[in-house]
């Protein structure tokens, strides 16, 4: 029997994720080349993904040179709050998409300068499922939970966690006000992603930012070597 040519048909969500990861790799390409800290910044809507940022940009003022991506579905709101605290943003609209593509990330940092920057925050659409496919072309994946969406949200969402680099656990300050169980967000935490790091923030009282800044000047060294 002759040989044949076989072709072999993906699924149209994989080649739409192999495009993506190829893009993706060009950007992290592009970014190391710059000696750029790239995070992917995944939160539910209203864990305080913004608030974060804001309380972080005030904080590195003088310290580093961020450059901040925006993913939101509508508004601009995000980016005009961030843009008091960093020259260098872009808001990206995703219209009815519930994550950002690589594709869109590398398009945006086109708009930008980037000279001198050495650290970007990208911060994804609000959704704990969609975000954590796709590759942007970070060096990490930063998983945020906040104590008022319930201690069980972990174990809800593993594919986060086991994905993620760093856990943080905002709006601390919150914890006499409500019936959070740290111990069993921990557990289901270390069930999912044994090594990954956890830290309690709050970006209203700025408990925990110091060991947050000193993990983001940790990865600006890490690239920088």
């Amino acid at each position: 029997m002759s040989a044949q040519t076989r072709t072999v048909r993906l699924p149209v969500d994989e080649r739409i994720l192999e495009a993506n990861d190829e893009i993706a790799a060009a950007v992290r390409t592009e970014l190391a080349g710059r000696g750029i800290f790239a995070i992917d910044l995944i939160g539910a809507p209203g864990s305080g993904k913004t608030a974060l940022l804001e309380a972080t940009l005030r904080a590195m003022a003088g310290r580093r040179r961020p450059a901040v991506l925006v993913g939101d579905l509508a508004t601009r709101r995000d980016g005009d709050r961030l843009a008091r605290w960093c020259d260098r943003v872009v808001q990206i609209s995703t219209g009815q998409g519930c994550h950002l593509e690589a594709g869109q990330v590398r398009d945006a940092l086109g708009q930008l300068d980037l000279d001198g920057v050495d650290l970007l925050f990208v911060e994804n659409v609000g959704n704990l499922i969609c975000p954590v496919g796709f590759d942007l072309g970070q060096n990490a994946k930063v998983g945020l939970f906040s104590l008022t969406e319930g201690d069980d949200k972990a174990a809800k969402h593993p594919y986060l966690v086991a994905e993620a680099d760093l856990i943080l656990l905002n709006k601390i300050d919150l914890e006499p006000h409500l019936t959070f169980d740290r111990a069993a967000f921990q557990t289901d935490v270390r069930l999912l992603n044994p090594q990954v790091p956890v830290l309690e923030v709050s970006a209203t009282t700025g408990q925990g930012m110091e060991q947050w800044l000193a993990w983001l000047d940790s990865g600006v060294a890490a690239v920088g070597i």
